[in-house]
């Protein structure tokens, strides 16, 4: 890529430490490009930087300080499981009440069952008290796809007195997100699955504004210090999103998400969700034509308000079926737990011919029973 090539022969390569002066508001400056390309958030309130579970770790643990006495932290079974691994963490770490609301995709289906992994205003109401600190939901459900209502839930949360942080990990680059309009308060998310940064490219944070002075993070490094270069003896968190950074972030990383963010940006977040839209429509309707007779059945909501950027479908040979695509029929789905196929439109990259390539090449594959011979033992499925 040229710039990340420009910058290692002729900013790093030629400058080394001179070059910091430019570098060092990056996570800023890449952040405000990731909040007005993709987040509808204004400038100051998204720090590109770290993984997206460091990040939902440091905002968990400061929205539970930010509401003292309130020993209560709701999610739901469906979330992320790493979100989740980390709520259990902390609520053992601090004896907090973790609440796990039960929507988790079931085996087999039972009618509404698959789109029981959508948590809706009815559903999180009675469990919102005054002793609840925080909710965390996933913006879009990584099983199934389900789109949650950012504002409804966020209005509820906040009603209670909680804050709400959200995972737009699956939904990020492919759903038309409105943070500020909304009222969001809290989010995290990576940038490498629909925002086309790369394998490890560094995650981002979203505080906003309304709040930042409220928060205290749990890990004080000196970017976040009220003076930085004084190096002084104690920590005094600086006013802004800069109080929110840890430490160095990844200069080449960001330069890899400047490049795909800044593709967003050109292309429109409303554009790119329209055709998000279109193309899992497509995709439905190819099922329905297709897949459906060949037993399988669809995990994500039909109403293209309740989806995003990818479709589920269950069978009960998925993992025999999606290895087999990889292997021999050169199609890239994700298998997950239990007897599902994930798969997504990238909307900047995936073409609709490609789309009804792929969905002839699952109808075909499993027409013909190969998968049936796959052995899975010693092999790693996702």
């Amino acid at each position: 890529m040229e710039s990340i090539n420009k910058f290692l022969i002729e900013g790093w390569g030629a400058r080394i430490v001179d070059g910091w002066a430019e570098w060092i508001d990056k996570a800023e400056t890449t952040g405000d490009l990731i909040g007005r390309a993709a987040l509808g958030a204004v400038a100051g309130q998204t720090l590109a930087m770290d993984t997206t579970s460091v990040n939902f770790y440091r905002l968990v643990r400061a929205a539970i300080t930010a509401r003292p006495g309130r020993r209560t932290i709701i999610t739901d079974e469906a979330n992320f499981p790493t979100d989740r691994y980390i709520m259990q963490g902390i609520a053992e770490e601090l004896d907090l009440n973790l609440v796990i609301i039960p929507n988790e995709l079931l085996e087999h289906s039972t009618g509404e069952s698959f789109s029981n992994e959508l948590v809706t205003p009815e559903i999180l109401n009675p469990h919102l008290t005054d002793d609840v600190a925080l909710v965390t939901l996933s913006v879009v459900a990584y099983r199934s796809g389900a789109l949650h209502n950012i504002k409804e839930l966020t209005d509820l949360a906040r009603e209670s007195g909680a804050l709400m942080i959200w995972d737009a990990s699956h939904a990020v680059g492919a759903v038309d997100m409105q943070f500020d309009r909304d009222g969001v308060d809290l989010a995290v998310g990576c940038t490498y699955k629909y925002g086309n940064s790369g394998p490890g490219s560094p995650a981002w944070l979203y505080v906003s504004k309304r709040i930042q002075s409220e928060l205290r993070m749990p890990i004080q490094g000196w970017f976040a210090q009220r003076n930085q270069f004084l190096m002084g003896s104690k920590f005094e968190q600086t006013e802004g999103m800069r109080g929110f950074q840890i430490a160095s972030p990844s200069i080449v990383g960001l330069l890899c998400i400047d490049e795909g963010f800044g593709m967003i940006e050109e292309a429109s977040i409303s554009a790119i969700n329209d055709k998000a839209a279109k193309g899992t429509a497509m995709m439905i309707e190819l099922f329905d034509q297709w897949l459906d007779p060949l037993g399988f059945e669809l995990v994500t909501p039909r109403d293209s308000n309740l989806r995003g950027g990818h479709i589920s479908i269950y069978h009960p040979d998925a993992a025999q079926i999606a290895r087999g695509l990889r292997d021999d029929m050169k199609v890239i789905p994700d298998y997950r737990a239990p007897n599902s196929i994930r798969v997504a439109i990238s909307p900047l990259a995936t073409s609709y011919v490609e789309v009804f390539d792929g969905f002839e090449r699952i109808r075909d594959y499993t027409k013909s029973g190969k998968y049936k011979d796959l052995d899975l033992s010693g092999i790693k499925v996702s």
